[in-house]
């Protein structure tokens, strides 16, 4: 590990020394940054989401966490005894540290699964309309007269667009929490 303070962190970023400490970073399993300043936060994960091109997740407890949060492409805000800012500010919000394992392994996992099948779920749904309105034409002789009325459209879109989702994002768990706590490998697939 690489733990890194905010005078160190300023020596880097005024002395041009930024590829260095990322190719240091990158030997590391993992990198903590204290007693630096809300900026100095924000332009590591900058720095890192700029040069590597990773994906950045940027946890913080309090109002000098909040730069960091939103320079991230997930934000988690951990509510606390510093206050409500870094959960305001952020995408996700845990009450206690010891959750974001439950929070990247199993709903991670879970949000991946029906992100998957929702997008084939759309494309579905979209052909499967389009390819009504184009056969129509073959019978009213490309006349351009519409199949569904106007109201019809709009319920058709709002039910069978809306309602499904909704009860399968509720429902659908391909595998239990238990086991995806178990077998974090089980992460990896989802992607």
């Amino acid at each position: 590990g690489l733990v890194i303070d905010g005078k160190t962190l300023s020596l880097i970023f005024q002395g041009g020394l930024q590829e260095k400490f990322l190719a240091l970073a990158r030997l590391c399993r993992s990198v903590l940054c204290c007693r630096s300043t809300p900026l100095q936060k924000s332009m590591v994960v900058r720095l890192v989401r700029r040069q590597l091109r990773v994906m950045t997740l940027a946890i913080g407890d309090g109002a000098n966490d909040v730069s960091m949060i939103q320079a991230a492409d997930v934000g988690i805000g951990i509510s606390g005894q510093e206050g409500m800012q870094a959960v305001m500010a952020s995408d996700f919000a845990i009450s206690r540290f010891k959750h974001l394992k439950k929070l990247l392994l199993v709903h991670g996992h879970w949000c991946y699964a029906r992100l998957a099948k929702m997008v084939i779920y759309f494309f579905y749904k979209n052909v499967s309309y389009v390819n009504l309105l184009f056969w129509y034409q073959f019978f009213c002789g490309f006349s351009g007269s519409t199949m569904i009325d106007y109201w019809q459209m709009i319920f058709f879109n709002l039910f069978f667009t809306s309602v499904p989702p909704i009860l399968f994002g509720v429902l659908d768990k391909d595998v239990s929490a238990e086991t995806l706590l178990g077998l974090p490998k089980l992460y990896k697939n989802g992607q």
